[in-house]
Protein backbone atom coordinates (compact mmCIF):
# COMPACT_ATOMS: atom_id res chain seq x y z
CA UNK A 1 0.00 0.00 0.00
CA UNK A 2 1.72 3.40 -1.67
CA UNK A 3 0.46 6.55 0.49
CA UNK A 4 2.93 8.37 -0.49
CA UNK A 5 2.41 12.36 1.00
CA UNK A 6 2.32 14.57 -1.71
CA UNK A 7 4.26 18.11 -1.93
CA UNK A 8 0.90 20.28 -1.56
CA UNK A 9 -2.04 19.54 0.39
CA UNK A 10 -5.65 19.56 -0.56
CA UNK A 11 -7.91 22.25 1.33
CA UNK A 12 -9.77 19.66 3.26
CA UNK A 13 -6.38 18.02 4.12
CA UNK A 14 -5.26 21.64 5.07
CA UNK A 15 -8.30 22.37 7.16
CA UNK A 16 -7.80 19.04 9.26
CA UNK A 17 -4.31 19.17 9.42
CA UNK A 18 -3.55 15.80 8.19
CA UNK A 19 -0.77 14.56 5.22
CA UNK A 20 -2.54 14.71 1.61
CA UNK A 21 -1.55 11.45 -0.01
CA UNK A 22 -1.45 10.77 -3.43
CA UNK A 23 -4.97 8.40 -2.79
CA UNK A 24 -6.80 11.49 -1.20
CA UNK A 25 -10.31 11.44 -2.84
CA UNK A 26 -11.08 15.50 -2.30
CA UNK A 27 -7.16 16.44 -3.90
CA UNK A 28 -8.59 16.55 -7.38
CA UNK A 29 -11.32 18.93 -6.68
CA UNK A 30 -10.22 21.12 -3.73
CA UNK A 31 -6.78 22.12 -4.63
CA UNK A 32 -4.71 24.41 -1.57
CA UNK A 33 -5.84 27.21 -2.99
CA UNK A 34 -9.64 26.99 -2.49
CA UNK A 35 -9.58 26.55 1.07
CA UNK A 36 -12.44 29.04 1.09
CA UNK A 37 -14.55 27.10 -1.02
CA UNK A 38 -14.25 23.84 0.57
CA UNK A 39 -15.07 25.32 4.01
CA UNK A 40 -18.30 26.59 2.75
CA UNK A 41 -18.76 22.55 1.25
CA UNK A 42 -17.99 21.02 4.92
CA UNK A 43 -20.16 23.95 6.40
CA UNK A 44 -23.14 22.70 4.86
CA UNK A 45 -22.39 19.58 3.63
CA UNK A 46 -19.77 18.08 5.75
CA UNK A 47 -16.75 16.72 4.79
CA UNK A 48 -17.88 12.58 5.31
CA UNK A 49 -21.05 13.17 3.51
CA UNK A 50 -19.15 14.63 0.48
CA UNK A 51 -16.35 12.20 0.42
CA UNK A 52 -18.99 9.36 0.30
CA UNK A 53 -20.94 11.06 -2.72
CA UNK A 54 -17.90 11.01 -4.59
CA UNK A 55 -16.47 7.64 -3.62
CA UNK A 56 -20.12 6.67 -5.05
CA UNK A 57 -19.82 8.64 -8.72
CA UNK A 58 -17.85 7.15 -11.70
CA UNK A 59 -14.14 9.01 -11.78
CA UNK A 60 -15.96 10.89 -14.72
CA UNK A 61 -18.38 12.43 -12.93
CA UNK A 62 -16.59 13.31 -10.14
CA UNK A 63 -15.32 16.71 -11.36
CA UNK A 64 -19.07 18.01 -12.24
CA UNK A 65 -20.56 16.54 -9.16
CA UNK A 66 -17.58 18.24 -7.18
CA UNK A 67 -18.75 21.95 -8.82
CA UNK A 68 -22.08 21.51 -8.33
CA UNK A 69 -21.52 20.71 -4.60
CA UNK A 70 -19.64 23.72 -4.17
CA UNK A 71 -22.29 25.72 -5.93
CA UNK A 72 -24.87 24.86 -4.02
CA UNK A 73 -22.59 25.26 -0.84
CA UNK A 74 -22.08 28.88 -2.15
CA UNK A 75 -25.88 29.41 -3.12
CA UNK A 76 -26.56 28.71 0.68
CA UNK A 77 -24.18 31.08 1.95
CA UNK A 78 -25.55 33.58 -0.19
CA UNK A 79 -29.53 32.06 0.86
CA UNK A 80 -29.55 30.15 3.42
CA UNK A 81 -33.02 29.84 3.06
CA UNK A 82 -33.66 29.06 -0.60
CA UNK A 83 -30.29 28.46 -2.03
CA UNK A 84 -30.21 27.24 -5.73
CA UNK A 85 -34.29 26.52 -5.44
CA UNK A 86 -34.15 30.23 -5.13
CA UNK A 87 -31.84 30.86 -8.24
CA UNK A 88 -33.71 28.50 -10.00
CA UNK A 89 -37.18 29.83 -9.57
CA UNK A 90 -35.97 33.09 -10.30
CA UNK A 91 -34.84 32.38 -13.57
CA UNK A 92 -38.10 30.42 -14.46
CA UNK A 93 -39.83 33.40 -13.43
CA UNK A 94 -37.76 35.48 -15.94
CA UNK A 95 -38.03 32.25 -18.96
CA UNK A 96 -41.83 33.13 -18.20
CA UNK A 97 -41.80 36.96 -18.29
CA UNK A 98 -39.71 36.90 -21.84
CA UNK A 99 -41.90 33.85 -22.93
CA UNK A 100 -44.58 36.72 -22.74
CA UNK A 101 -43.24 39.54 -23.71
CA UNK A 102 -42.00 37.48 -26.96
CA UNK A 103 -45.82 36.32 -27.47
CA UNK A 104 -46.77 39.78 -27.48
CA UNK A 105 -44.60 41.05 -29.95
CA UNK A 106 -44.90 38.05 -32.31
CA UNK A 107 -48.27 38.89 -31.66
CA UNK A 108 -47.93 42.72 -32.70
CA UNK A 109 -45.96 41.28 -35.57
CA UNK A 110 -48.57 39.17 -37.27
CA UNK A 111 -51.25 42.57 -36.88
CA UNK A 112 -48.36 44.61 -38.54
CA UNK A 113 -47.86 42.28 -41.05
CA UNK A 114 -51.81 41.86 -41.68
CA UNK A 115 -52.16 45.98 -41.52
CA UNK A 116 -49.26 46.28 -44.34
CA UNK A 117 -51.09 43.66 -46.42
CA UNK A 118 -54.37 45.35 -46.41
CA UNK A 119 -52.95 48.86 -46.77
CA UNK A 120 -50.57 47.96 -49.52
CA UNK A 121 -53.13 45.59 -51.21
CA UNK A 122 -54.37 47.03 -55.05
CA UNK A 123 -57.35 48.58 -55.52
CA UNK A 124 -59.54 46.83 -57.28
CA UNK A 125 -63.30 47.38 -58.42
CA UNK A 126 -65.26 44.41 -57.97
CA UNK A 127 -68.40 45.30 -59.06
CA UNK A 128 -68.51 47.28 -62.48
CA UNK A 129 -72.30 48.13 -62.16
CA UNK A 130 -72.32 52.42 -62.40
CA UNK A 131 -74.63 52.94 -59.68
CA UNK A 132 -72.08 51.45 -56.93
CA UNK A 133 -69.71 53.16 -58.37
CA UNK A 134 -71.54 56.39 -58.08
CA UNK A 135 -72.75 55.66 -54.39
CA UNK A 136 -68.46 55.10 -53.57
CA UNK A 137 -67.96 58.42 -55.21
CA UNK A 138 -70.31 59.95 -53.39
CA UNK A 139 -68.24 59.01 -50.13
CA UNK A 140 -64.88 59.65 -51.61
CA UNK A 141 -65.85 63.52 -52.58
Amino acid sequence: MNDTVSTSRCAACKMQRKKCTEKCVLAPYFPQEQLHNFLLVHRVFGKANVLKLLRDLPVEQRGDAASSIVYEAQERARDPVHGCLGVINDLQRQVAELQSKLAATEAGMAELSVQHEFYNAPFQVLDDDADSLQLWEKLWT
